[in-house]
């Protein structure tokens, strides 16, 4: 079959480029069912099995024929455990008509932007940032603005670069922490510097991120901005869902709480796209939330545990430098030390993306680079795999760098 004409694609296509993560994930794959040895660390979604619990109530859905259309944007009794749980976890409080569901996190996001966004319309993104947030920007007819923060501000975004970034035209700043791909997790403090400047700007909306609250390690505590600064509250959108937290990636269900006239203008769009998120995912979301939530804690050891055995070997290696992160399952290596060096066939490092080919090409370790995320020359590693398959990456990394020249 040959080709589609260009003039037959719309203009609004060319803008966007596929997820580069899903690429990745989609290639090392490939590489694995044409035999090759492949480790793939592009994936980010947990290697663990959705708990016992939340399969069970799933089953006990599809026996009791909860199967069928649900309300467009969620049944009452998931929006309800939606509000207990933001009560809970955050002391928000919202109403079951101030609550989207959707299929997927990726849904809740694309729908709020989808409702607002108008040519013209800017949108605060700090970058490294998740690589879906511009591309569904410029989907939107809006225009993302990217602000890279440093590997010295642990690639935090400060409360003067916010600032700066804000113009007339700002509608949306979207804050995602702890973050993908960095695993950065903002401090009370620290989150509460941003929101002083938001305070300043009553025409700029926040639009949260918070699918890795319960991934936070360490000392670290999760708060979210309507949280921290209450008068944000009626130009927040928090955003969250099952995927990360419960091993649900492929149940979809992402959900949000906010304004009530912001909600119904995404139940519009969703009306006349997808219509109701799975049935029995829904039914499956209301026992991960309303259900036991002693797995999470250990979980996070094995996550801990995990994420102390890649950054010490990815630090033993000179020239990657490697930060510790407070939360999600990811970290951001920078490789400045190794731009410029040449792999013993004769490929020059000219940037992440090269590095993370010839990684993949020499020694089978799949990996995402950096300027897919906003911010080279890094590259993102997803620790949520077996504690042997990271071992043998990071000792094939090593094995890699050490032969560059």
């Amino acid at each position: 079959m040959s080709d589609l004409p260009q003039s037959f694609l719309s203009e609004t296509l060319s803008r966007v480029k596929p997820s580069p993560t899903m690429a990745v994930t989609a290639k090392a794959a490939d590489l694995k069912a044409a035999g090759e040895d492949v480790i793939g660390l592009g994936a980010g979604e947990p290697d663990f099995t959705t708990p016992d619990n939340i399969k069970a109530a799933a089953i006990e859905a599809i026996n009791a024929g909860k199967t069928k259309y649900t309300a467009v944007d969620g049944i009452p009794e998931l929006k309800a455990a939606i509000c207990a749980k933001f009560k809970r976890d955050n002391d928000l409080r919202y109403t079951p008509a101030q609550v989207s569901v959707n299929s997927g996190g990726k849904h809740t996001l694309y729908n709020a932007l989808m409702a607002t966004l108008n040519p013209g319309d800017e949108v605060i993104i700090p970058a490294p940032y998740w690589v879906s947030y511009p591309d569904m920007v410029l989907l939107a007819g809006g225009t993302p603005v990217t602000v890279e923060t440093t590997l010295e501000a642990n690639f935090k975004l400060t409360a003067d670069q916010l600032e700066a970034a804000i113009t007339p035209k700002t509608k949306w700043f979207i804050f995602n922490s702890p973050s993908n791909p960095t695993g950065a997790g903002y401090t009370w403090d620290e989150l509460k510097a941003l929101t002083d400047v938001l305070l300043r700007h009553p025409h700029v909306w926040v639009m949260t991120d918070d699918m890795y609250e319960h991934l936070a390690y360490d000392d670290f505590k999760f708060c979210t901005p309507a949280q921290v600064e209450p008068g944000l509250y009626d130009r927040t959108l928090t955003c969250n869902g099952v995927s990360k937290a419960y091993a649900m990636t492929g149940w979809r269900i992402g959900y949000a709480a906010g304004p009530q006239p912001l909600i119904a203008a995404m139940r519009k769009v969703q009306s006349q796209s997808t219509s109701n998120p799975c049935s029995v995912s829904q039914w499956a979301a209301i026992e991960a939330l309303s259900g036991p939530q002693d797995y999470l804690t250990q979980n996070n050891e094995t996550f801990v545990r995990r994420r102390n055995l890649v950054i010490s070997m990815l630090n033993e290696i000179d020239g990657i430098v490697c930060p510790t992160p407070e939360g999600a399952f990811y970290v951001y290596p920078s490789i400045a030390g190794l731009i410029g060096k040449t792999t013993p066939n004769g490929t020059v490092i000219k940037d992440d993306e090269t590095f993370a080919a010839a990684l993949l090409e020499d020694e089978k370790v799949a990996v995402v680079f950096g300027a897919a995320f906003g911010l080279s020359p890094n590259f993102r590693v997803s620790y949520a795999t077996s504690d042997e398959a990271l071992h043998e990456a990071c000792t094939r990394i090593q094995r890699f760098c050490a032969a560059l020249t």
